[in-house]
């Protein structure tokens, strides 16, 4: 079985942040989004992916993940060219794919949970689609699926009325029959092939179309708020405290708390779960809990929780708490203490800023 993860996507309701970088390679526990994605092929069993993404990104993607050796994968790059939907996406991929089965999941879509054993059984059985399922309260954001034993009897795509609560979570094993779907299906109402309807033509045309529904977490991390609750989730699962930078006798570290190499810690309380990339400085600072920091920053005299720093990003001289809060790259956050205080912003487009 081959895999497809779909990038194509421009991260609109995540700008500024995507205004520089794809979604898809954003940090959650300082590892890119797509990372988590790869890891759950991977242990699935799968090892030959493609990756869809879009002129403006590609490059981004080939620099991250090059070839995939790396990762003990291999990868190729397709790219969709125009945002025609996710069936127009998957429909980029039918040379790579061939005549084989594949696995698709939408690469800002995480989530923990071993399916090796239905990827298995998809290989033996006659199915042509399987869609993976999870129970939500409120289903109306998401496709849809109202199931007849264990097949899809139809599925419709963000309905305000639900006819279940069994939202589709981004994760899709399919046959080649799926391409002469695709081939058959018109533009939704927003001019984009939608792969609900690819699935119900499957359904309509007398193709069996199973359901399986996951029981552990998930979560598409297509906002702010997302990524912070995904970035919570992986820093519970720190193991133990491991620490390769320098930390003084004047520091305290409580918890599971995780920091690399060339990285200093000075008179500073650090309570995990955290993790703290390399070569950053932590002087006379307090870095809370769920706190996941990228390489090259800097902490001095203030205090953060909850929140995502990413590489290079400066924070100095803070008299309140920073807390749920995401900083890209290069990001500076000071105050300079002098008189008249006044605050002073430069604020990229769509930014946002909570006092």
């Amino acid at each position: 079985m081959k895999g497809l993860v779909l990038c194509a996507g421009k991260g609109t309701r995540l700008r500024p942040l995507t205004y520089t970088t794809a979604k898809h390679l954003i940090p959650v526990a300082n590892r890119p989004v797509v990372y988590y994605t790869l890891d759950f092929m991977k242990n699935a069993g799968i090892r030959e992916i493609a990756i869809v993404v879009s002129p403006e990104n590609k490059m981004l993607f080939e620099e991250v993940l090059k070839d995939g050796k790396d990762l003990e994968l291999n990868i190729e790059y397709i790219v969709q060219d125009q945002p025609k939907g996710i069936a127009h996406a998957v429909y980029q991929a039918r040379n790579f794919i061939d005549e084989d089965p594949f696995l698709m999941v939408l690469g800002d879509n995480l989530v923990f949970e071993d399916i090796k054993s239905v990827v298995e059984e998809f290989n033996t059985l006659k199915s042509d689609a399987v869609v993976l399922l999870a129970r939500v309260s409120d289903p109306r954001a998401y496709g849809v699926a109202v199931l007849e034993g264990n097949k899809v009897k139809y599925v419709v795509e963000k309905p305000q009325n639900p006819p279940s609560n069994l939202a589709i979570v981004g994760v899709y094993m399919f046959r080649p029959a799926v391409f002469r779907a695709i081939e058959n299906i018109k533009p939704s109402w927003r001019g984009e092939l939608e792969i609900t309807d690819a699935i119900g033509y499957l359904i309509q045309n007398g193709h069996s179309v199973k359901a399986h529904i996951i029981k552990g977490w998930w979560k598409d991390t297509g906002k702010p708020e997302d990524l912070l609750e995904a970035n919570r989730k992986i820093l519970d699962n720190i193991k133990e405290e491991c620490c390769k930078g320098k930390v003084d006798e004047n520091s305290v570290i409580q918890g599971r708390v995780s920091i690399k190499q060339k990285t200093i810690v000075v008179g500073s309380v650090i309570r995990g779960p955290v993790v703290i990339g390399e070569n950053c400085k932590i002087i006379n600072s307090y870095v809370g809990p769920y706190t996941a920091i990228g390489d090259n920053v800097t902490l001095e005299s203030c205090e953060i929780e909850n929140s995502i720093l990413m590489d290079q990003s400066v924070v100095t001289n803070l008299s309140g708490r920073i807390d749920s809060s995401i900083l890209g790259k290069g990001v500076r956050v000071f105050q300079n203490g002098k008189i008249p205080k006044a605050m002073r912003l430069i604020v990229g487009d769509l930014g946002q800023i909570q006092f």
